[in-house]
């Protein structure tokens, strides 16, 4: 039953995570207490039942005791607070050697603001042995007041993130204004092959869907002239 997530509001098929969400992008964009979080946990779940171990950041920094219990339940779980040290990068190492299930804390002041300057932060995100064993999540993104401020260097760190790994990636944030610029909801689009391209979604219909409901939008295989063909729903998560 970890497969099954929810059903589509418009049929009564189930919406079942399926062997490509390990390879694809997810973004999960919606209003503060809506279920983003219990969301991203069940395709966490879902990657480690297969095998793919999961490098979480939450880039609120939250200490061990603040992070949710549902994250720790299963015992698959590894509280890590991001450091620059030698010791974290040993523990770190260590941990992966291990396939631990990573949940890092990460405050955002690491990531440099300047686009020619690797962050150590960038570098440890981007090791060879993350990148091609683990699916990563990325949490709380709507609170980064540096990235929206530079956010069009953080998307191009995104989209070097997303060619370099080997396997998918969860994104999880709020509508914010900054989603109402057409090239942000285009570029967000591409990254995430079609989850929430529709841009009308953005800041309108995603406001007033109640909790632990979601639009979910994705492209077919079968690809067309222009594009791949989009298919669409509202779907009510089994939370």
């Amino acid at each position: 039953m970890r497969q099954k997530i929810g059903k589509f509001t418009s049929s009564i098929s189930n919406l079942d995570l399926v062997e490509r969400m390990l390879k694809q992008n997810t973004l999960i964009l919606a209003e503060e207490g809506s279920g983003k979080t219990p969301l991203a946990n069940k395709i966490r779940e879902y990657a480690m039942d297969n095998g793919v171990p999961t490098l979480y950041l939450d880039l609120s920094d939250p200490s061990e005791d603040a992070v949710e219990e549902r994250f720790k339940e299963s015992g698959r779980f590894y509280y890590i607070r991001y450091e620059e040290s030698d010791a974290f990068d040993n523990e770190l190492k260590e941990a992966v050697a291990r396939r631990e299930n990573i949940y890092m804390a990460v405050s955002p002041s690491y990531f440099s603001n300047k686009r020619d300057i690797t962050s150590r932060l960038s570098k440890t995100i981007q090791t060879p042995e993350l990148l091609e064993n683990y699916y990563y999540f990325f949490h709380e993104i709507s609170r980064l007041n540096a990235f929206y401020t530079k956010f069009e260097d953080f998307m191009f760190y995104i989209l070097s993130l997303v060619n370099l790994k080997k396997f998918g990636m969860t994104f999880l944030t709020q509508p914010h204004e900054i989603f109402e610029d057409q090239k942000i909801k285009l570029l967000f689009s591409f990254l995430y092959l079609g989850k929430c391209s529709n841009v009308n979604y953005y800041n309108t219909e995603l406001q007033t869907l109640p909790p632990h409901t979601f639009f979910y939008e994705y492209r077919q295989d079968r690809r067309t002239l222009l594009f791949n063909v989009i298919e669409s729903d509202v779907v009510m998560i089994d939370h």
